[in-house]
């Protein structure tokens, strides 16, 4: 049996974290992905995060809140 793959729309800090640091040159670490939940990125009620809502959530932070 193999390992459960999370989704995407339900993944830890740790996991976001990650996959981001994968998908690019820069480093990312938990601690900044918490950062932006303190900042008011969201969440979901478990405490998860859907990357799809944490993207869209980072493009409207880039571009100034727009």
């Amino acid at each position: 049996m193999t390992a459960k793959t999370p989704k995407i729309t339900a993944l830890t800090p740790a996991q976001v974290a990650k996959s981001l640091a994968a998908a690019g040159s820069r480093r990312i670490t938990d601690a900044m992905i918490q950062a932006d939940i303190d900042a008011g990125a969201p969440v979901n009620a478990d405490g998860s995060i859907n990357v799809v809502h944490y993207t869209a959530w980072l493009v409207r932070e880039v571009a100034g809140g727009d």
